[in-house]
Parts: structure tokens; sequence; C-alpha cells
């Protein structure tokens, strides 16, 4: 098993390297990078037989792609819905900030076709999830951006979470067989939570993240005080795509389903 966790920085050039096909983290089967932007900075990306989201976290870009352009703008993750370009292999793709922005680039090997899309706030809409339950305590809102329901050619899966203070998410302890990534922002600096991977547990903090295989448990929680936002990142397998029934509960909390 490689790192369950990271701690990752931006270099002088404004990239932060999350996971690769070969670095302690390629058990996560995709290449993950963040990358900061300044005022009229532009970026191209380009991947030869690999696709690509490109999510906006922070500030304004236009996106450029196959002779379309598409303006997005975001104030931060905990209070504006998400813009993501998905784009299929060999498609070239120029982002370029109207004033500092910081963005996400999730990438995997897949030579399927399919048409480009952006997705805007309204195409992903927050939904809250375990209202009600557990005491209440694991309460927190959805988003997810796609999945193989809404891009099934895809071999990803992006979405997004915000927790309430000190609550819970991924709760119940749930598994499923394909490799997920959170990456984790807090609305405070000093913010920080704690991220289970199976019986493994580190304190999440500011553009950390969890690498989390397969098959293990995962669950994880946030400090009170503070709101934590997961960016979620599935990776499908071969002949078996996660979908919202993979969801696997561990047998041994599955009663807390019927207690107050």
């Amino acid at each position: 098993m490689g790192k369950l966790f990271g701690y990752p920085v931006f270099d002088e050039t404004g990239e932060m390297i999350l996971t690769t096909y070969d670095n302690e983290y390629k058990e996560m089967m995709m290449d993950i990078r963040l990358y900061r932007m300044k005022e009229k900075e532009s970026r191209k990306f380009y991947r030869e037989g690999e696709e690509m989201a490109i999510l906006l976290l922070s500030g304004e870009v236009v996106y450029e792609w196959e002779g379309e352009k598409g303006e997005a703008a975001r104030k931060d993750v905990f209070t504006e819905g998400p813009w993501c370009l998905h784009v299929a292999r060999q498609k070239e793709v120029t982002v370029t900030a109207g004033k500092e922005t910081e963005i996400l680039v999730q990438c995997t090997h897949n030579e399927r076709a399919f048409a480009s899309r952006l997705y805007r706030p309204e195409d992903a809409p927050w939904g809250y999830s375990c209202v009600g339950k557990f005491g209440n305590v694991a309460k927190r809102r959805v988003s997810t951006i796609f999945d193989h329901d809404i891009c099934p050619e895809s071999n990803m899966v992006l979405g997004e979470v915000l927790n309430d203070k000190g609550n819970w998410s991924g709760y119940l302890p749930h598994r499923h067989p394909q490799p997920e990534t959170y990456l984790f922002k807090f609305d405070r600096p000093e913010g920080f939570g704690a991220s289970f991977v199976g019986d493994n547990v580190f304190k999440s903090v500011n553009n950390s993240f969890s690498a989390i295989p397969g098959g293990e448990l995962h669950p994880q929680a946030v400090a009170p005080g503070f709101q934590m936002y997961t960016c979620w990142m599935i990776r499908h397998l071969e002949g078996n795509p996660w979908l919202q029934t993979d969801r696997c509960e561990d047998e041994r909390y599955v009663w807390l389903h019927e207690s107050p």
C-alpha cells in the first residue's frame, strides 16, 4: 500500500502536485494538481491519452477549447458552486485568469471520446445529506459535478462536500472498490479536521489530501468552529465503475440507522 496522506506545497511556478501515476500515490490511478495563477496569466493544458477536468476553486477564468470560450467566476468554495470544464483526450484547453485564481486539474487515462462540457453551478447544485440522522452531526452538503450516470464515457468522478462546523462526513464509515482522493480546504487558516483511512488517521489542514485505496473505510470530521470543504475524486475500475449504489457501510455501525 502506498502513502495515504499528503501535505503538498505550491512550487515557484504556482503548481502543487498531489497524485501522479508514478509517485507514492500511484494507486489513485489519477494525476491531480493545483495551480495558482496571477492576473492575466494563461496556462495551456493538453493530455495525449487522458481525459481532463479543470475545476475553478476561486477567482475568475476564461476557458478556451475547440473554438469555444466560457467565462467563470467563483468567490471561494464555501459560498459559490463549481465551474468545471471536462474534456476527452487530445483536447487542448487554455485557461486565462482575470484575477488571482486557483484551479484543480484532474486527469486519468481514457481512450474513449466524448463531448466536452462546461459544468456550471446550476448543473451541480448542493443538496443536504444525512439531515436529522446520527444526532444530526453528519449533516453535510454534497455536489456531484459528474459521475457514471452523468458522463458514462468518463473514467472519473468529481464532486464537492461542505461539512457543517464540527460535523462528520463519509459517515457511516463506508468503503468501495474504487480508489478515491480527497482534497481538503478550510474557511479559516487555522482550521483542521481528521481524516480516517482504514485504521490510519491524520490531521487534515488546508490543501492536505487523503489517498484512499479501494476497499478501505474512509469517514472524516471537522473541528467545531470551522467549515471544511472536500473535493472528492474517484477513479473507475475497468468494468467496475463507481456507482452511487456501490457505497458499502461498515456492518458494525449500521445499527445507528435505527438510533435517534
